[in-house]
C-alpha cells in the first residue's frame, strides 16, 4: 500500500483542519493506520490511532478531546481532524499503517506517508 498525506497548512490558534491519508495499491482497511507528528528537533510521536475496523482508537494524551481520527474504507482514506489547534501541534504530520497486530509503537508502523506540514500561529 502507499499512503498520500494531505490537508496541512497555516491556520490561527483555536482553528481547525483536517488531515486526509489516501491509500492506493492496496485496500486500506487490510491495516492499522496512525497518525504522527515531528516537530523541529523534537523526535516523532504517535497522536492517535485507529484499527482496521474503525473501532477501537487512541489518542495521545496532548490531542486527546480535540482530535478525532476516523477512517472509509470505502474511499480507502483516514482521516484526522483538528479542532482547537494550538502553537505546540505546530509539526510535520505523518499517517502510517501496520499490516500486523494493534499496537500504538510507531515502530511496528512499516509503510510510510510523506508528510504534511501543520503551522499553527498564535
Amino acid at each position: 500500500v502507499q499512503l498520500q498525506a494531505s490537508g496541512g497548512g497555516l491556520v490561527q490558534a483555536g482553528g481547525s483542519l483536517r488531515l486526509s491519508c489516501a491509500a492506493s495499491g492496496r485496500s486500506v482497511s487490510s491495516y492499522h493506520v496512525a497518525w504522527s507528528r515531528q516537530a523541529p528537533g523534537k523526535e516523532r510521536e504517535l497522536v492517535a490511532r485507529i484499527d482496521r475496523s474503525g473501532g477501537n482508537t487512541y489518542y495521545a494524551a496532548s490531542v486527546k478531546g480535540r482530535f478525532t481520527i476516523s477512517r472509509d474504507n470505502a474511499k480507502n482514506t483516514v482521516y484526522l481532524q483538528m479542532n482547537s489547534l494550538r502553537p505546540e501541534d505546530t509539526a510535520v504530520y505523518y499517517c502510517a499503517a501496520n499490516w500486523g497486530p494493534l499496537t500504538t509503537s510507531l515502530n511496528d508502523y512499516d509503510t510510510w506517508g510523506q508528510g504534511t506540514q501543520v503551522t499553527v500561529s498564535s
